[in-house]
């Protein structure tokens, strides 16, 4: 027998000698038809008793990988000849669907090793000003529902507990009215575009996104087999004009642009919502921070304006909680919950049941509103103090977008050169600022160099150092 085998310790001695024999079995280090030693004698080999060694013979005979012969010994079994190493065939099996691998990544953003010293990466949130402690007891509450109820599966559109938090919570700050029945429960507002893409589109069928835009819910609208048309945006939000007649989705970031963070204006909001009625497409409304508004008076979501019911609402808990948490919802038109409910049972069943029952109870406790308000107070203390820096320390190099609400804000690069935007990026990476490019989310429009800077998941001591590094940074540049 040429297999090494190796004991640790003196537990599960047996165990230990079954799979390494059962390993070498499969990959093929012990071929079919080879005779293997005595139980007595591997015993010895081994320092183990015989029964151990007997034990572990009679399971690999009982499953089929060995064969005893009376008075002749213990051999592998020649079936396992169809187990034996193969060379590598490239056609094997059948290569992905083209779309796969064509699909551009979701975000544009550079992978680093490590996270640098000043991150302004966005759409990310400070964990460290989350109320982890109650969170707890929302958990544990959780924990003792489920230890109460019989095991089984959920509805797919969520738990009623949660829904109805997240009805009520709606009603009152984006005044979108809704049934808690109207409400389903998703994996991140991901997973609900991509179930109402699932639902609304055929292959094919257009779909129009703003450009610049969100590229994960492009790509996942291309992943659907849709034929996705840029739409530039301007001041007010996305062209209505520019719109191709024929598209089926218009997919839409209304309170706060992503990545520019301008506000859709009402006049363009009421736009839309003619635009598509008359030619019966559907608006999906990426609410997905909208929460955070700190300027002017509150904006009317697109839903709470539908009279025709042609707009489903997108929200997300990623940037009021964490990312991590995985929870978002979708309230789609009347027309489309029944088919929005089942393609959501079909794709993963039901989402998390104790971290819905968590996040229900957190949010009808009243701790999820008080949250909000901190949350609110620091970023608009964050905000204020980066717009500050990009207007006077950085603003030789950098101009700030209007914006009003949500967790980033966005600077052009001054002048018209092209690789402004990835020479910015590069003098700060190397002096420890994580800054962003918002390039390559542009599609067809005509890109302008500019970085994308949050303050989720970034102090004001951050800001404040990171900004004067990135001076210095770029300090030797021409202005």
């Amino acid at each position: 027998m040429n297999v090494h085998l190796t004991i640790h310790g003196r537990q599960g001695l047996a165990g230990q000698i079954y799979r390494q024999l059962r390993a070498g079995v499969i990959d093929g280090r012990l071929a079919p038809g080879e005779r293997l030693p005595s139980t007595r004698e591997l015993a010895t080999q081994l320092g183990v008793s015989r029964k151990t060694t007997l034990d572990v013979f009679e399971r690999l005979v009982a499953e089929g990988y060995l064969r005893s012969r009376a008075g002749d010994g213990t051999f592998v079994a020649e079936e396992m000849t169809r187990l034996a190493p193969r060379p590598p065939r490239a056609a094997l099996l059948r290569p992905p669907v083209e779309l796969w691998e064509s699909l551009p990544d979701a975000l544009p953003m550079p992978s680093r090793d490590r996270p640098p010293e000043f991150d302004f990466l966005g759409g990310v949130t400070d964990k460290a000003l989350f109320p982890f402690d109650q969170w707890r007891r929302c958990v544990s509450h959780a924990l003792r529902v489920l230890a109460r109820a019989p095991g089984g599966y959920r509805d797919p559109a969520g738990e009623q507990d949660l829904r109805l938090a997240v009805s009520r919570y709606l009603a009152f700050s984006r005044a979108v009215v809704c049934n808690w029945q109207d409400v389903i429960v998703t994996q991140g507002a991901q997973q609900a575009i991509d179930l109402l893409a699932r639902v609304a589109l055929r292959p094919g069928d257009v779909v129009a996104v703003e450009d610049p835009g969100y590229p994960p819910a492009r790509t996942s609208l291309l992943a659907a087999g849709a034929t996705v048309v840029p739409v530039p945006v301007d001041g007010d939000g996305i062209v209505v004009d520019r719109l191709p007649a024929e598209a089926r989705i218009v997919y839409v970031t209304p309170s706060h642009q992503f990545p520019l963070g301008m506000p859709m204006s009402l006049e363009r909001r009421l736009a839309l919502l003619d635009w598509a009625q008359r030619h019966g497409a559907l608006i999906v409304e990426d609410d997905y921070d909208g929460e955070f508004r700190f300027e002017g008076r509150p904006v009317e979501s697109l839903k709470s304006l539908d009279q025709a019911g042609v707009v489903a609402y997108v929200g997300t808990f990623s940037k009021t909680i964490f990312p991590e948490l995985r929870v978002g919802y979708v309230i789609p038109p009347a027309p489309l919950g029944a088919a929005t409910r089942r393609a959501k049972q079909i794709g993963d069943r039901h989402s998390c049941t104790m971290t819905q029952t968590a996040l229900a109870k957190f949010m009808l406790d009243g701790y999820f509103a008080k949250h909000l308000r901190r949350m609110h107070k620091e970023y608009a203390a964050r905000r204020a103090l980066l717009r500050h820096a990009l207007q006077h320390e950085l603003s030789p190099w950098l101009t700030p977008l209007p914006s009003s609400a949500g967790i980033h804000l966005v600077a052009e690069v001054r002048g018209a050169d092209p690789a402004a935007e990835a020479m910015v990026i590069a003098r700060a990476a190397a002096a420890g600022v994580g800054v962003y490019g918002i390039s390559g989310m542009y599609v067809a429009s005509r890109s302008r160099p500019g970085l994308l800077f949050g303050y989720g998941g970034i102090g004001t001591d951050g800001i404040r150092a990171g900004a004067d590094r990135l001076k210095t940074a770029l300090g030797r540049l021409p202005s």
